[in-house]
């Protein structure tokens, strides 16, 4: 259950914040203001690479990881194919993880290594495997953690992660607002450097001007009926989110809503790109789970039952490839099964800015979801 008047009350939402996430979310531009700091000290803008890497190749723990790697994939688009090491295990605890090189890696590939943890001993040996192999290797991490050292006798280039103090009290959520921007924003500077994505410093610093205006829009003292997060928030009560996007920089945004909403929420959430969206899930809108599928059932009881889980369109848009839009489509199959829509659209901006928008209002919606509902 979803206690929606814990929405507009800031005092009750911070004792409800045992994690810190909404601190997290509001510092999220402070973080890559920090994080470019840190690559700057690292060294990074003075690099002078001979040329663009062959691939990019991504390592790291969870769902910070999977972000990274898809964040980096869409903003580099046909320039440069991204992949994500998977990592293998019999759990998800640091020591029992493994990365391995594809068979394919070699002297002209670049090794990225993103891990909020630090400690995870089967990245030090990823980390010697790629030596060995020739890869040039880059880390971010927290300072001083085991991985520092991998690197360092590596011969690769360390970036401290920017962390706050009070993050050190226990192990941060991969899904934690701060930590995507932490580990992104110097692997942004690096892919700079390399002529893979435009990501100077001017544009860093606007993306952490538009996560501090969403911050402001967003903050827990802003009430419900102008806070389009906590908005999005009450109206996913006791619903099933099905997560539609359309644009190149929507989709990556749609996957990390979804990851949130599990991890900080404990709530499941479907995701699918426009058009293909109207497909895939036109049974679902027409099933069970549609919101007419079961009108107020006389014999229920309201007491002893819970009500139907229904689903619920979220539909996040960013200026559609050759300006043609599935958007009418997706509102007029949803209103067609009596289904509720709701839609968030960035503001004009750079390609990085109107993603950080969209990652923004959606990691602070999933704040206020986790925290309203108790998780």
């Amino acid at each position: 259950m979803l206690d929606e008047s814990l929405l507009d009350d800031p005092d009750a939402l911070a004792l409800a914040d045992h994690r810190a996430l909404l601190r997290g979310a509001a510092e999220a531009g402070a973080r890559v203001r920090t994080a470019v700091r840190h690559a700057a000290e690292a060294g990074v803008n003075d690099l002078k690479p001979d040329g663009r890497p062959r691939g990019l190749l991504i390592a790291g723990p969870g769902t910070a990881s999977v972000g990274v790697a898809e964040l980096l994939a869409t903003l580099a688009g046909a320039s440069c194919p991204v992949t994500r090491i998977h990592p293998t295990g019999v759990a998800p605890a640091a020591g029992a993880l493994r990365w391995d090189l594809p068979g394919w890696a070699g002297p002209v590939d670049l090794l990225l290594v993103a891990t909020p943890d630090g400690t995870e001993p089967g990245l030090g040996i990823l980390v010697e495997q790629a030596y060995r192999r020739g890869c040039t290797v880059v880390a971010v991490a927290p300072a001083g953690s085991p991985v520092t050292e991998a690197v360092n006798g590596a011969h690769g280039l360390f970036v401290p992660m920017a962390t706050a103090p009070y993050e050190q009290e226990e192990p941060l959520a991969a899904s934690a607002p701060g930590v995507l921007w932490a580990l992104l924003t110097p692997l942004l500077a690096l892919v700079d450097r390399t002529g893979l994505i435009a990501a100077p410093p001017g544009a860093l610093d606007k993306v952490a001007d538009r996560l501090d205006q969403v911050a402001e829009r967003c903050g827990p003292a802003i009430a419900t009926y102008s806070n389009p997060a906590k908005t999005l928030a009450a109206e996913l009560a006791e619903s099933l989110p099905v997560i539609w996007t359309e644009g190149v920089s929507a989709e990556p945004a749609g996957r990390r809503f979804a990851a949130a909403l599990a991890e900080l929420a404990g709530r499941p959430a479907l995701t699918a790109q426009l058009p293909e969206a109207l497909a895939s899930h036109s049974v679902l809108l027409s099933g069970p789970l549609a919101a007419g599928a079961d009108p107020e059932d006389f014999f229920r009881d309201r007491v002893e039952e819970a009500q139907a889980l229904h689903a619920r369109v979220v539909l996040l848009r960013d200026r559609p490839l050759g300006g043609l839009s599935a958007a009418p489509a997706a509102r007029e199959l949803a209103l067609s099964h009596d289904t509720a829509i709701s839609e968030l659209e960035p503001e004009d901006g750079s390609e990085l800015e109107t993603l950080a928008e969209l990652i923004a209002i959606t990691d602070f919606a999933a704040v206020y979801v986790a925290l309203a509902s108790g998780a």
